[in-house]
């Protein structure tokens, strides 16, 4: 991170009122409102062992280990640059000592993590495949955002290696593809068990999806009310959106 290019500086953006540091490159992979409401839908249980799979600059993990100060994290990043700045993350705000990060490739998850070593997971995948769209021209953004290194299944199958029977799994995912998404977690024997739809505003068609998933768990799925996050068509966050940012 010494040798940045010409505006690939890094910015430091911040949470919970100033109270949570995130780094991130101006111009590099930089996280968005999924991250923080795939954060406030896992409901961990003190002392759960909890992996962050495609990390990112690590900032759901950040966000966890600062409502939760007894789990203990560990974020698995393929991209070296950004594994590094959930490093310098995790120390600046005072995490490392409970904050493992992993620099590797989930396609390889046998050889990074022992099977089932995790109570929970949280993952906020790539969302477009590999062909779809416009493509980011920065790298960085592109192996988040485009299944170049990792597509659904690989993540489904990392998450099924890493979590314990009865471990949950937590994700984000686009509602458009929520149907994939749902049939690739029975594929791999996990039961889908909370389920929330997430509008942009009242009367809008669901966005996103959040999805918790137990390994080898039982029928019975809750869904649970939609999240509207404005208001109103540019309007402010609803009050329960207002809340996951309060400290």
């Amino acid at each position: 991170m010494d040798s940045q290019a010409p505006g690939d500086e890094l910015t430091t953006d911040t949470l919970f009122s100033g109270r949570l540091l995130c780094r991130q490159r101006r111009r590099g992979y930089r996280f968005s409102i999924d991250a923080v409401l795939l954060a406030h839908f896992l409901k961990p249980k003190k002392n759960d062992r909890v992996l962050d799979l495609c990390a990112g600059c690590g900032v759901v993990a950040l966000i966890l280990a600062y409502r939760f100060p007894d789990l203990r994290l560990t974020a698995l990043e393929v991209q070296p640059q950004l594994a590094g700045l959930i490093r310098l993350n995790a120390s600046e705000n005072g995490f490392a000592e409970r904050f493992a990060v992993l620099a590797g490739d989930c396609r390889r998850i046998g050889e990074l993590v022992e099977a089932g070593s995790f109570d929970c997971l949280v993952c906020n995948p790539p969302y477009r495949k590999e062909a779809s769209g416009r493509r980011n021209p920065q790298s960085e953004q592109a192996i988040a955002r485009h299944e170049l290194r990792a597509d659904l299944e690989t993540v489904l199958a990392a998450a099924a290696h890493a979590l314990r029977t009865g471990g949950r799994a937590v994700f984000v995912y686009p509602a458009a593809r929520a149907a994939s998404l749902l049939a690739g977690l029975a594929a791999h024997a996990f039961a889908a068990k909370r389920l929330r739809v997430v509008h942009s505003h009242p009367g809008d068609q669901g966005r996103l999806v959040l999805v918790e998933a137990a390994k080898n768990g039982g029928e019975g799925l809750t869904i649970l009310p939609p999240l509207h996050v404005y208001q109103h068509r540019g309007g402010e966050y609803t009050a329960e959106m207002a809340a996951f940012y309060a400290p």
